[in-house]
């Protein structure tokens, strides 16, 4: 039994493993750099890693200038020279290389300085190691947490621009609560355009910033090749891509607006009770596409637009009745009543 335990937990015969097999998985490298006489050692995945065959590489660190960014070099360099003047044990940085394609990569150096008994820094031994990916997934990260934070605001932008249209009583004031620029703003949107439906065609009556719209489109029919046409002849949101999506799909267009450098809109139909009421317009500068969730946003903000333009014209309908109403009910003069004077 207990030579049967023995034979069980027996450790394989290269345990423990060399440390060159092990940085190497791990894809690190090591150096050793004397500098008495200049000369740099680097093993073969330190070679891999800087992209370098052995016969390319004569053992000095100006020869790795073809790899090293002049920029990153200098910063190593006054980093090193500042810790061997410190009188620092070791340092440690993050840099650029440029593989043999041209492409950038990052790598993580950091060595160990080795003095001797006065004091004198003759050796520094380190490693190298391959940071690329691990700095693609802290870039990834970040670009997750930055884009859940402009949902965060998109989403409160919405929910505010919703809870100042359930004040507006007239059409003017849905629009005056649209046309915001605050609320533009934190959208991300740089111009705003806004149609209503009129007899077959879109009337423009809100645009901003002032001036921003394309001069003869301000009444256009509903069967002309424009993006807010196409999202109200068809019921559904238009979603422009980049510049060269817009100048693709809308050629008429798309030499008007080059000037305001649009990289992307959303042109949304304005719906109420299955029939379109009109059409908006938001367009961007500086970003491209739209995730699913940024246009379930657009979407859902372009409804409460609508239900909140058909319930000011319908407020504004009945106003007129009654208004009509009243004027029709008084008589066309009034008596004169003796000694009323």
């Amino acid at each position: 039994m207990a030579e049967r335990g023995a034979h069980a937990l027996a450790l394989p015969d290269d345990w423990p493993a060399h440390p060159d097999p092990i940085l190497a998985l791990n894809r690190m490298g090591s150096f050793d750099w004397d500098l008495d006489t200049g000369l740099l050692s680097m093993d073969a995945q330190t070679h891999r890693i800087f992209d370098l065959t052995p016969e390319e590489y004569d053992g000095r660190p100006e020869s790795l200038g073809r790899r090293v960014p002049a920029a990153e070099g200098r910063r190593l360099d006054a980093m090193v020279s500042r810790a061997l003047r410190e009188g620092r044990e070791n340092y440690g940085t993050y840099m650029r290389l440029r593989r043999r394609d041209g492409t950038l990569c990052w790598i993580h150096t950091q060595g160990y300085i080795r003095r001797d008994a006065a004091g004198r820094p003759h050796r520094i031994i380190g490693i190298i190691r391959d940071a690329t990916e691990e700095l693609d997934d802290i870039a990834g990260r970040q670009e997750r947490v930055t884009r859940a934070a402009a949902r965060r605001e998109q989403t409160n932008v919405v929910q505010a621009t919703t809870a100042a249209l359930a004040h507006a009583h007239s059409v003017q004031d849905v629009i005056d609560v649209v046309k915001d620029s605050h609320g533009l703003a934190l959208l991300g949107s740089t111009s705003l355009v806004l149609g209503l439906v009129e007899a077959g065609r879109l009337r423009l009556v809100a645009e901003g910033p002032e001036g921003s719209s394309v001069p003869g489109t301000r009444v256009t029919r509903i069967d002309e090749p424009y993006p807010m046409s196409e999202a109200v002849r068809t019921l559904s949101p238009c979603f422009i891509e980049s510049p060269e999506d817009f100048a693709e799909r809308y050629p008429i267009l798309w030499p008007h607006i080059t000037g305001l450098r649009i990289t992307s809109a959303a042109y949304l139909p304005l719906i109420a009770q299955g029939r379109p009421i009109g059409g908006m317009g938001l367009l961007y500068s500086g970003r491209h596409g739209f995730t699913q969730e940024e246009r379930n946003l657009l979407v859902a903000l372009g409804s409460s637009i609508a239900q909140s333009l058909q319930r000011a014209m319908l407020y504004e309908q009945e106003k007129d009745l009654a208004q009509g109403l009243q004027q029709a009910m008084l008589p066309r003069t009034i008596p004169s009543v003796p000694s009323a004077d």
